[in-house]
């Protein structure tokens, strides 16, 4: 029996696909495009704003743009009054252009380039600094206006990463950033963790309040720390999950390809999205009495967040034309009209793996038993496949049908994307509701 993992169910996907749009679209775009659904970013984002609320925790949410090259979250941001997680000076350019405030804009990223430097202090952008040279840069360079910074601290629980400082060099750039005076808005301290666990964070995030609370008596103004992102997305059910995890084999898959449990992201997580920022707020550092919201309050220390995925749940999904099917011994391979680098779970030797919904162009009567393929890209590349496993689909697919994957908007839209074969990057759709609840309207995302 074929393995399926479909996602929750999604009452407003399911009206948008039952009217026929999506194929209006297909027809009149000519090849693969991403629908996207800017009221659920603004949802989510009101989301871990309540959650901040509820904890009494003065907080900031900044909505981290390399998960999506959409205009229309940024601009949601500008309106909504959300900051902007920026981390290069494309990014930058395009949230200020987008109506995003300098000083609405974090820069995050390891070794930044000068001229993104010079254009971050010079629009009063927060900069997360991330090693002694580039504190040294920003000290430099950044005359011209105060420049703001955090010190993004190397996290011990992860002695492999890459980012942050540690240890000597820690001390030293306080010492710095003291030193200097007048030159620099010292306002706090930041990190980045891999993983989704809560209680990590919780813990590094007690360590830095009490970094604050060490930098003030140097004379700094230290009064918020930021725990970037890492808030999971809870994309399938429980139980699919499970059964997936223990059952799937190389039978499963196309050409036999293997996968073990670690090589996917969590796509069930009971603890997700606003929920797991909660979770942070309510757990206890280690070796402290009191929950991390009570430490925030107490110590005047502002909360800074970078979610991504998380604030693009369920805000998007890719859509596919057929535009063949072969079979195989028991199952079929399909083609669509685009190619794997639209699904960036391939980028890490993965599978994106809620299944796709397959809506086909003419009704047709289900098959008895489901209709088992994998899904193959339109290059001439062997392992170009957006869907190694083979999809139970309940009837077989034709030339023709579209099919959806649902709930891409977060990472998997436009990480990994190439013209390659010259084929066109699929366009992104800003998909509108109108108040009075009719068809709904659509344009192009600039």
């Amino acid at each position: 029996m074929a393995l399926t993992l479909p996602a929750h169910s999604d009452p407003l996907a399911a009206r948008l696909h039952e009217s026929g749009l999506l194929r209006e679209l297909a027809h009149g775009l000519g090849g693969p495009f991403h629908y996207l659904l800017p009221h659920r970013f603004d949802a989510n984002l009101a989301a871990f704003r309540a959650a901040l609320a509820e904890a009494g925790v003065e907080g900031r949410v900044y909505y981290a743009k390399k998960a999506n090259k959409a205009g229309v979250f940024t601009e949601r941001c500008a309106a909504l009054g959300a900051g902007v997680d920026v981390a290069s000076l494309g990014e930058l350019r395009d949230a200020l252009g987008h109506g995003v405030r300098g000083e609405d804009l974090v820069v995050t990223g390891p070794a930044k380039t000068t001229e993104l430097l010079r254009v971050a202090a010079q629009q009063g952008a927060l900069i997360a600094v991330d090693a002694l040279d580039e504190l040294d840069r920003v000290l430099t360079l950044c005359q011209a206006r105060r420049p703001r910074v955090l010190l993004r601290v190397h996290p011990r629980s992860q002695p492999g990463s890459r980012f942050g400082l540690g240890g000597e060099d820690l001390s030293e750039a306080i010492h710095g950033c003291a030193e200097a005076g007048d030159e620099v808005r010292m306002e706090g301290f930041s990190f980045h963790l891999s993983g989704y666990t809560p209680q990590p964070r919780t813990d590094l995030a007690g360590d830095l309040v009490d970094l604050c609370l060490k930098a003030r008596a140097r004379g700094l103004q230290a009064d918020r720390i930021s725990i970037g992102g890492g808030f999971a997305v809870d994309y399938v059910p429980a139980g699919p999950w499970q059964i997936f995890l223990d059952g799937q084999s190389p039978g499963d898959y196309h050409a036999g390809k293997t996968f073990t449990k670690n090589d996917f992201y969590p796509y069930h997580s009971p603890v997700a999205g606003a929920h797991a920022l909660a979770a942070v707020l309510a757990g206890r550092p280690s070796g402290q009495g009191e929950h991390l919201a009570a430490r925030l309050r107490q110590a005047g220390v502002m909360l800074l967040l970078e979610p991504g995925r998380a604030l693009l749940d369920r805000a998007g999904s890719s859509v596919f034309t057929v535009q063949g099917v072969k079979d195989r011994d028991r199952y079929s391979i399909v083609t669509v009209d685009g190619t794997s680098l639209s699904l960036s779970e391939q980028w890490f030797n993965s599978e994106y793996l809620p299944d796709p919904q397959l809506l086909p162009a003419r009704p047709r009567p289900f098959a008895p038993e489901p209709h088992r393929a994998c899904i193959g890209g339109a290059s001439c590349l062997d392992s170009d496949l957006l869907t190694w496993r083979k999809i139970a689909f309940p009837v077989r697919p034709h030339e023709g049908d579209l099919l959806v994957y649902p709930n891409t908007a977060g990472y998997q839209m436009d990480s990994n994307e190439s013209p390659f074969h010259e084929l066109s990057l699929p366009p992104k759709v800003v998909i509108d509701y109108p108040d009075d609840d009719t068809r709904p309207r659509w344009r192009l995302d600039r």
